[in-house]
């Protein structure tokens, strides 16, 4: 109960700018933030999915103000924040697909890259700014297909562009970490969560498999997998905001610099799931697709874990959910809204009350 406790305490009142608060993460995280008596502002492209979580989870209704722009544009970046005068910054915006990265490179780094460069820009100028949580991925790490988990001190890399543009993140935020200390007043204190894959209810995105299913469950299509034999550190949204949310706190506390730095948030289960486990936990918890598998897939990792003894030690953060329970509450989401969809809002937020009971408990 006290990491709950002391996790309301400090962000309560806090003032928190959120870019990329339009995508599936971004709605999780401000109605958490909200939730716990923060204001936030929002910073975004329009949803890029019909539908949405921030449409049907009605969270612009939630925030402080919710600004649609692009984080490769730097002038109208810096006036929103500006405007606001943050206290925290979490950056969520990101282009986040794989595949879609092997289409459109250019933008893939642009957006990664040069627009994480523009938001620590923007917060190093503005004046408020005390902490700032980055959000990159588990890819970033140079995968050697190792079966052991990677830990922060694990050289970084990337084959596909979405993997080296958010290599290339990690290495703006070292750069500016390093440029502009936060312990000589002349940056705020840069922390950086690298996730693995998220799943929950709420997410619609191209190429992805819990999406995937959705839609073929919902639209009576066959379900295309790809890698299905290929293990991912599977965890709930949840679990990942939990931790970029105990990240802020600890950046307004009283020694920032000891938790500005790198951090693994991937599944504490020692258990790897490959993609066809999950999608049989899926089946069972609602029904079954028809499969194709397809032919000649563009290269992906096959195996990937994150050692996060780190965060587990020194944050104590503890994913509440195990792989088969975080399945369960993902099928039970879509059900839920595709049986009542007035009550999406409603739903997600009992499942956010539902994991800080199980923290707690």
């Amino acid at each position: 109960m006290k990491v709950v406790t002391d996790l309301e305490a400090a962000l309560k009142g806090r003032k928190v700018f959120v870019t990329g608060h339009t995508g599936f993460t971004g709605g999780w995280a401000c109605l958490w933030l909200r939730s716990l008596g923060a204001t936030v502002a929002g910073y975004s492209l329009p949803a890029d999915t019909a539908p949405s979580l921030f449409a049907v989870a009605g969270v612009e209704a939630e925030m402080h103000s919710s600004t649609l722009g692009d984080i490769c544009e730097y002038a109208p970046l810096l006036d929103a924040m500006r405007k606001f005068e943050p206290e925290l910054v979490l950056h969520l915006a990101a282009q986040p697909l794989v595949r879609r990265s092997y289409r459109e490179p250019l933008l893939t780094f642009q957006v990664n890259a040069q627009g994480t460069a523009h938001v620590l820009e923007a917060a190093r100028s503005t004046g408020s700014v005390r902490g700032v949580v980055c959000v990159t991925t588990d890819k970033v790490y140079r995968n050697n297909e190792w079966p052991w988990p990677y830990r922060e001190n694990d050289p970084l890399g990337g084959k596909d562009p979405y993997s080296a543009s958010k290599a290339a993140a990690e290495m703006v935020i070292q750069s500016y970490a390093a440029s502009y200390p936060f312990a000589e007043g002349k940056g705020p204190a840069i922390a950086t969560a690298r996730g693995g894959n998220i799943v929950g209810g709420g997410d619609w995105s191209e190429d992805r498999l819990v999406p995937d299913f959705v839609r073929s469950v919902v639209d009576r299509t066959k379900l295309t997998l790809r890698y299905p034999e290929a293990t991912r550190p599977w965890q709930h949204v949840l679990a990942l905001v939990h931790g970029y949310l105990l990240l802020m706190a600890k950046l307004l506390g009283p020694r920032p610099q000891d938790y500005a730095r790198a951090w693994n948030l991937g599944p504490q289960e020692l258990k790897h799931y490959p993609v066809r486990e999950v999608l049989e936990l899926m089946s069972s918890e609602w029904q079954r697709p028809e499969l194709e598998f397809m032919n000649n897939p563009l290269p992906e990792a096959g195996a990937l874990a994150l050692d996060s003894s780190l965060a587990r030690n020194l944050l104590a953060w503890q994913p509440a959910w195990d792989t088969p329970r975080v399945i369960r509450e993902t099928a039970a989401w879509y059900r839920n809204y595709y049986a009542a969809p007035d009550t999406a809002k409603a739903f997600t937020l009992g499942q956010i009350d539902a994991w800080r009971k199980d923290i707690a408990a």
